[in-house]
């Protein structure tokens, strides 16, 4: 490989520098690369965007303008590990805002289609915990969230 690591290709129907730029806004770490546009005598209008590139936490992504034949589907997510409550409201936000929904366990839709899991990350420990008990309860409270509430998993976690 000529580079380490791999970039995820999203496709979008003329989406894709918007996107682009909005992903940039919500994370961290997060830049706008190259952006390739339509030459003169190619199949789309020449000027017109065919990929942007970006960066988001580090991950690197091409948007690419490929039509309308391909949408997104849940069968693909990007979860998105956070620390604590501000991490957790900060993304289920900005990812569901204009158009995003919400959805079960800390799924969402963003306004494009794309699925992402905003997770808080002390839960992946908690539901994998050896006592049964502990790992179940946590369980039962994410299963009941939408947007996943830290305080919650955690009492419900500790049996409170």
């Amino acid at each position: 490989m000529t580079t380490a690591g791999f970039t995820t290709c999203l496709w979008f129907d003329g989406q894709a520098e918007e996107a682009a730029h909005h992903y940039v806004s919500v994370f961290k770490d997060a830049a706008l690369g190259r952006v390739v546009r339509w030459p003169e005598g190619g199949p789309g209008p020449a000027g017109s965007v065919l990929t942007a590139e970006f960066t988001a936490n580090g991950q690197k992504f091409v948007a690419l303008n490929g039509g309308p034949e391909f949408t997104f589907n849940e069968a693909i997510s990007f979860q998105i590990l956070c620390s604590d409550q501000q991490e957790i409201d900060h993304y289920w936000t900005k990812l569901t805002e204009n158009d995003g929904e919400g959805g079960p366990c800390g799924w969402l839709k963003d306004r494009y289609g794309v699925s992402w899991q905003v997770v808080y990350a002390p839960l992946l420990d908690m539901v994998a915990d050896p006592d049964p008990e502990r790992a179940t309860r946590a369980t039962r409270a994410m299963m009941g969230m939408g947007k996943l509430d830290a305080a919650a998993l955690e009492k419900a976690y500790a049996g409170e």
